[in-house]
């Protein structure tokens, strides 16, 4: 069965000797991010810090649940799926594209029946500060909740929409959030809820289950629900609980729920952070301010937390493995749609939100073209500065094949192609603008625009192989009769499969 919370997914760990209960006391101030930072540079277990210094509380942190192992990101996220052990990282993303396509409409179930509604707080009971809000990099412009999914309105779906950005704690009531115009939410309240004068209802998910988390991130299109998709990954309802004091639901099975209100016409700092990009993140800006009216949570409960920039590559933070494990088959699947013969679309291992390679065939000429105009204007086009396509039958999941195809393949002076120049919107979380075009505190956007760029690696029909694969398929065989593990060919069988 797939785990149906985080503590369900923390005791899946445990059983496999990813988990790492700290009971010494360790403070929210630098020290639970250094130790998580470390295990997730080594590769260690998840941690979990029982004992915070410096405040009382019931609470503990966890740092990087859902961070994967660096040789297989995927695997903790296929067992919390209930999928095979032992998939190869394409047959992973064959298996979840298949339930991506299979929405499974959510579950309501009543107060009583949510255990994130075991305590309730409303009124003068509301306080962020009885919570271990960890101080994560040193510089950062405060206490930060970073690893959590933000439910807002939607006119267009029945259970709102469900989006990621981070959030900064002021004082016991308020907190400051990172609202960048362009995407979803933060459209919603600049563009229909602020022009109103009216403040905008939000919730904010603190410790769901883990496709929860992961659709938060996806790129679901306009009028789909994030709740469906999440139940789709897992093949079962996701349990939803209506709010105590707005008219928004939330994953019944959270850790815990921030209910309140974005605020029109308010600002509160927000920044600098270590972001994603592993720098510092500034200057400081001006952002809305989340008014919290109520608080529930489960007994004890965990509260996630994700070191942005913690080293690079798929498995070293939540962050990285949820983009590659989630982000990219839901990619796959947006482009297979749009009606071009994708095979996988993988964020590249050390800059999952800025590069990602895309491993198709190119059926005619200009085709490449049009697939990358179709990514930099929809899903793209914020956050993503150039792609790489790779022929179909090249692992996007493997570097160095990536590299050779780039090195192998594409001429300098024919596939290298830049367009958009000076046309295309980014986020300010860039590190080649100036402060001066990163831009309007107004709605957090860059003033400046910025160019697109892809590299042709695919071949063009004319190379012959070195090795043929049935040479190979021998060569296997014999390596397995002297003791070599069978699933280290698992990706090459695939890639002969897909080329055939």
């Amino acid at each position: 069965m797939p785990v149906n919370s985080l503590r369900e997914y923390l005791d899946l760990l445990d059983t496999t000797g990813w988990l790492r209960p700290f009971d010494q006391p360790v403070s929210w101030d630098l020290e639970a991010s250094a130790a998580t930072m470390l295990a997730n540079i080594r590769d260690g277990p998840i941690p979990v810090f029982e004992s915070i210094t410096g405040i009382e509380t019931e609470s503990k942190l966890v740092g990087d649940p859902y961070r994967g192992p660096q040789a297989r990101p995927w695997n903790h996220f296929a067992q919390a799926l209930d999928l095979p052990d032992g998939l190869s990282g394409r047959t992973y993303y064959d298996r979840v594209i298949d339930r991506l396509n299979a929405p499974t409409a959510p579950r309501t179930v009543a107060s009583h029946e949510a255990p994130c509604k075991e305590t309730v707080r409303t009124g003068n009971e509301v306080d962020l500060l009885s919570f271990p809000w960890p101080y994560i990099h040193e510089g950062d412009g405060g206490r930060y909740s970073n690893h959590h999914t933000i439910v807002a309105p939607d006119p267009d779906t029945e259970w709102g929409t469900w989006s990621s950005h981070r959030m900064m704690i002021h004082d016991s009531s308020r907190a400051s959030l990172l609202l960048l115009a362009g995407e979803q939410v933060p459209n919603r309240y600049y563009y229909d809820y602020e022009p109103r004068g009216e403040p905008m209802p939000v919730a904010v998910v603190i410790g769901s289950e883990p496709t929860v988390e992961s659709t938060a991130d996806m790129w679901i299109p306009t009028g789909r629900s994030e709740a469906a998709f999440a139940g789709g990954l897992k093949d079962a309802p996701v349990d939803l609980v209506q709010c105590e004091t707005n008219d928004l639901y939330v994953p019944a099975t959270a850790e815990l729920v921030l209910e309140g209100h974005v605020r029109p016409d308010d600002r509160l700092d927000e920044g600098p952070f270590g972001d994603y990009f592993g720098y510092m993140n500034g200057p400081r800006r001006s952002m809305p301010v989340f008014e919290v009216d109520a608080i529930t949570h489960r007994d004890e409960p965990r509260i996630p937390f994700c070191v942005e920039g913690s080293g690079v590559g798929y498995g070293q933070n939540s962050t990285s493995t949820l983009r590659l494990v989630a982000a990219g088959p839901d990619a796959t699947v947006g482009l297979r749609a749009a009606g071009f013969d994708v095979a996988m679309a993988v964020p590249w291992r050390f800059t999952s939100r800025t590069v990602w390679v895309i491993a198709t065939d190119r059926p005619y000429p200009g085709y490449l073209h049009e697939l990358a105009n179709f990514i930099f204007t929809t899903w793209g086009m914020l956050h993503i500065d150039f792609f790489v396509f790779v022929d179909a039958a090249v692992d996007p999941l493997d570097p160095r094949a990536v590299l050779t195809a780039i090195a192998l393949e594409a001429d300098p002076d024919a596939d290298f192609h830049q367009f958009g120049v000076e046309r295309m919107p980014k986020v300010p979380l860039n590190i080649y603008q100036t402060p001066d075009e990163k831009g309007s505190a107004d709605v957090g956007t860059s003033k400046a625009k910025t160019a697109k760029a892809y590299i042709d690696a695919t071949t063009d029909g004319e190379t012959t192989e070195t090795t043929t694969t049935e040479t190979r398929k021998r060569a296997q065989e014999r390596l397995v009769e002297a003791g070599l593990d069978a699933a280290r060919f698992d990706r090459l069988d695939e890639r002969e499969a897909k080329s055939q």
